[in-house]
């Protein structure tokens, strides 16, 4: 009996120990990359995995590129789109958070995310695309990490180089190249405005690159870049 209960005992510690484990992981891999800069990520992992299901010689495009090569239009451009608060925040905009929510509510599915430059880097970086509150709630936990290892413009320089833009392109650089066949130091306002209209459906844009909504999008980026405030 005395086993059986040490055993019990150990089946209910054992989740939570791992989960302590996994998150020792993330912390001490994140200090490194203060540092060191991430060869690759989890969204990277995936979606060559799915490119070689197709074609197993599939490559990803992708050149880290420091933070000083990346056109501050482009910078501009992805803070007013994606996180306008960003060099405010620590981390999460609970305030964004909370209407995202409402709006889902609302439609009845998910339609805004909400989520900070931080958190999306977080996600990138570690976990799936798939939606959970376990996933969420990871996130959030990496998000702080992240915000207590790095400065601001550390994690805008690793968002930079890792986020996915279109079917197998990761980074500035190779977005820049892909799109416009330039560098990502010489993209013009309206090049960036419209790469970062892209990001919440990078695999789509790419392949509808005469949408609609793309074109009346970037416009409005391109007229509020200048209130941007980088970090």
């Amino acid at each position: 009996m005395k086993k059986l209960r040490k055993l019990l005992w150990w089946l209910v510690l054992a989740p939570f120990l791992l989960i302590l484990l996994l998150q020792l992981y993330y912390f001490v891999q994140i200090g490194l990359w203060v540092v060191f800069n991430p060869s690759s990520t989890s969204f990277m992992h995936a979606q060559l995995a799915q490119l070689q299901e197709k074609d197993p010689a599939a490559v990803l495009q992708k050149k880290w590129v420091p933070y000083q090569q990346i056109s501050k239009n482009l910078k501009r451009a992805i803070i007013v789109s994606e996180d306008a608060l960003f060099a405010e925040h620590q981390g999460v905009d609970w305030t964004a958070l909370e209407k995202a929510y409402e709006k889902n509510a609302r439609k009845g599915r998910v339609v805004a995310g909400g989520s900070t430059i931080t958190q999306q880097l977080a996600k990138n970086l570690f976990l799936s695309g798939s939606r959970s509150y376990f996933r969420k709630a990871q996130e959030l936990v990496i998000t702080y990490m992240l915000e207590f290892w790095m400065r601001k413009e550390r994690i805008f320089e690793i968002y930079l180089n890792v986020v996915e833009w279109g079917s197998g392109v990761f980074g500035a650089e190779a977005a820049a190249r892909h799109y416009y066949g330039i560098s990502a130091a010489n993209l013009s306002p309206s090049q960036a405005a419209r790469l970062a209209v892209m990001l919440p459906n990078p695999r789509y844009y790419d392949s509808h690159r005469g949408s609609a909504y793309l074109a009346q999008r970037t416009r409005l980026i391109l007229r509020r870049m200048g209130a941007a405030e980088l970090p």
